[in-house]
């Protein structure tokens, strides 16, 4: 069975929802990469070397968990303790709206012209905008394509847009398959 899961996609394709939702169904921890990433959310970077260090005592010590979140270039090592990663993509304007959303939800009026946030929420859509577009120098789907060729464990792509139950779903179906495999 897997003990190690990872779920890797763009800024608003659900990853650490699914995690969440998954850990409600599974014996596995939920972790989060923004949690390692973020040493204060959305503002100030944890440096590398910190950054690896608490995601490598916290997978040595939470088995089995699930890893919410891309770690591509920082956490390039981590590839091999991961025995299934599930990668989401969503349409870009799906994701894209839910974003703008999420936005608001975090910052209210702040994040609309004119408020204290607008410049930093708008440089935030430009980057997320992208993920479909751009190539491996950022957070990309070309980037996230060329770090799971590397893998040696299984990756499940749900690959629409899909529930947050339909997802759970298919990972649990997976999850199943592997246990029957064995």
């Amino acid at each position: 069975m897997y003990s190690r899961i990872h779920i890797m996609g763009a800024s608003g394709a659900g990853t650490s929802t699914l995690g969440r939702a998954l850990a409600e169904h599974l014996p596995h921890v939920h972790l989060d990469s923004d949690d390692y990433f973020w040493e204060h959310k959305y503002t100030q970077q944890t440096q590398i070397t910190e950054r690896l260090r608490a995601i490598g005592s916290d997978l040595d010590q939470q088995e089995p968990y699930i890893l919410s979140g891309a770690v591509c270039g920082w956490g390039d090592g981590l590839r091999p303790r991961f025995d299934l990663v599930v990668f989401l993509w969503i349409p870009p304007e799906i994701r894209l709206e839910r974003l703008r959303k999420r936005e608001y939800e975090r910052y209210g009026a702040d994040s609309l012209p004119g408020g204290s946030m607008f410049q930093e929420v708008q440089t935030f859509m430009e980057w997320a905008a992208l993920y479909d577009t751009a190539g491996p120098e950022v957070r990309s789907r070309v980037l996230h394509e060329e770090w799971m060729s590397r893998l040696q464990c299984p990756v499940l792509r749900l690959e629409e847009d899909l529930t947050v139950d339909a997802r759970v779903e298919a990972v649990l179906r997976e999850y199943d398959a592997e246990a029957l495999r064995r």
